[in-house]
């Protein structure tokens, strides 16, 4: 296959523009080339890719030159810190100085939809079948990652519903207090939490819960599911939607919290606390109840290690408002989508080099290369046993060389090959056991012009009552107020076009 050339002076000024920060830009000659793999003795092909990087230095080491080997290709990076994606991709798209793959994992920012919908990059979906790994991304996965009805790329597959609660059970047996079931026994246990010196330093100290200035990844939207909201619209049979906040689970969902608050079993700064402090003071022990990725228990035990190394942990993922099973449910995150890896037409030029491309991308989902993207080298940066559990056995490397490449894999879950902690296998059950009580967007694949023009500013209106009415500055009649502010400055625009393109 014809390489591609670009001009060296746009290259440049593009790299400067876009990457300077990453020390990574694009290659100036991208062919995508022919076959893959190593039969046939054919030429790698050189595949650029625009990647997001959630670490704070590229990675070093072999696993690149092992990944192209796996793959017959030659591949380079442009790097793109986490922190800065949104303008760095934006300016990408404005300026069409992309790459080969280029990782979307902002959807439902309003340059990316419009440049996938623009016809900008390929639509994939025709050729999915034509490669195994691919072919077996499910028509529910395809759906959710669709634009307008059109999958512009191939979609991350991530965990479809991953939150629930994290508990220290080290304090519920000090206090001889049971796993909670129930969203009343979750509060008793907050209550104790807070009132009955759990860490027993004879000092009132400690909170039940411990959560942070985020309503969706934080405690408010998963406790929101146990409470039966809708996972963000609810569609009646004939096709009517409501948001969540005009249902009654949001409204149970907001006292909850407000008793929370009130009576002082949550950390009273949770509306200005980021992530990083809400988990370093439950490593520190001022809390005892953590809302979130269940996956996150073993990252808060690791972080207690030389602080309190008596913590343990429960891991929860069934509770309700009822106490009855039939009403468990777990918001679905995106419907297991992560962003899309799409393809511009301005770089991948024809067919040929776009299911080049593809049979890349449907190697890297191979379980030997997820390994190489999630653990490392075996003997180098890990061991493993015979019933495929996997220990890290230099922390330091594998940090550098391997863990910036794991936010790339384009899929996460359904493999063999595990981690052998015990609680990150607990952790893994029980995310694969939400899959039958998640609770999906239906909105998530329509497409909405006014959502996605102003969809971030209108949810500011709600997110902001949500919070008044939590701290007691905004009583019903107030919240509901501010629900038909929303409506008027475009919400009920939002709704209809959402009802026309589910119709």
């Amino acid at each position: 296959m014809k390489l591609k050339m670009k001009q060296l002076a746009v290259l440049g000024f593009a790299i400067i523009l876009l990457l300077s920060a990453c020390g990574n830009g694009k290659s100036a000659t991208t062919g995508a080339g022919e076959g893959g793999g190593s039969a046939g003795g054919e030429e790698p092909a050189n595949i650029t890719w625009m990647n997001i990087l959630h670490t704070a230095t590229t990675p070093t080491g072999d696993i690149q030159k092992l990944i192209e080997e796996k793959t017959n290709t030659k591949i380079k990076f442009s790097w793109v810190p986490d922190a800065s994606k949104e303008e760095r991709i934006n300016t990408a798209l404005a300026s069409d100085s992309l790459a080969d793959i280029v990782s979307l994992t902002i959807l439902e920012n309003a340059s990316v939809r419009n440049a996938l919908k623009s016809g900008m990059f390929w639509e994939v979906e025709p050729y999915l079948n034509e490669f195994p790994n691919l072919a077996a991304i499910s028509e529910e996965q395809r759906r959710a990652a669709s634009i307008a009805g059109k999958l512009y790329g191939v979609p991350f597959l991530k965990d479809v519903a991953r939150n629930g609660v994290v508990i220290r059970k080290d304090w519920l047996d000090k206090l001889g207090l049971e796993v909670p079931k129930t969203t009343d026994e979750l509060m008793a246990v907050a209550k104790a939490f807070t009132e009955q010196d759990p860490d027993g330093n004879g000092k009132k100290d400690t909170y039940g819960f411990i959560d942070r200035s985020d309503l969706i990844y934080g405690a408010f939207k998963t406790l929101s599911s146990y409470f039966g909201a809708p996972n963000n619209w609810e569609v009646s049979e004939d096709g009517k939607f409501t948001p969540e906040f005009e249902t009654e689970g949001y409204i149970k969902t907001m006292d909850y919290m407000k008793e929370l608050y009130e009576k002082g079993y949550i950390n009273q700064d949770f509306a200005v606390t980021a992530k990083k402090d809400q988990q370093e003071g439950f490593n520190q022990g001022k809390a005892g109840i953590y809302v979130g990725a269940l996956f996150d228990g073993k990252n808060l035990l690791n972080g207690a290690k030389g602080i309190q190394d008596d913590m343990e942990i429960a891991l929860v993922n069934d509770i309700t408002f009822t106490g009855n099973e039939s009403d468990r449910a777990i918001w679905a995150g995106n419907g297991g989508i992560g962003g899309l890896l799409a393809f511009p037409k301005s770089e991948v030029k024809d067919e040929a080099e776009l299911k080049r491309v593809l049979k890349f991308v449907n190697d890297l989902m191979d379980e030997e290369i997820f390994t190489l993207m999630t653990y490392g080298i075996e003997g180098v940066h890990y061991s493993i046993d015979a019933n495929k559990a996997v220990t890290i056995t230099d922390q330091e490397k594998w940090e550098q060389e391997v863990q910036p490449f794991s936010s790339s894999r384009p899929k996460e879950p359904g493999y063999k090959i595990h981690d052998a902690d015990p609680l990150k296998v607990e952790a893994a059950a029980l995310i694969l056991e939400n899959e039958q009580y998640a609770v999906y967007n239906p909105a998530y694949s329509l497409e909405s012009e006014t959502f996605t023009t102003m969809g971030s500013e209108l949810q500011k209106i709600i997110t902001d009552a949500t919070y008044k009415y939590i701290f007691g500055s905004l009583d019903l009649n107030g919240f509901k107020a501010e629900v038909e502010k929303w409506k008027q400055s475009g919400g009920s625009k939002i709704i209809s076009e959402y009802e026309a393109a589910y119709k």
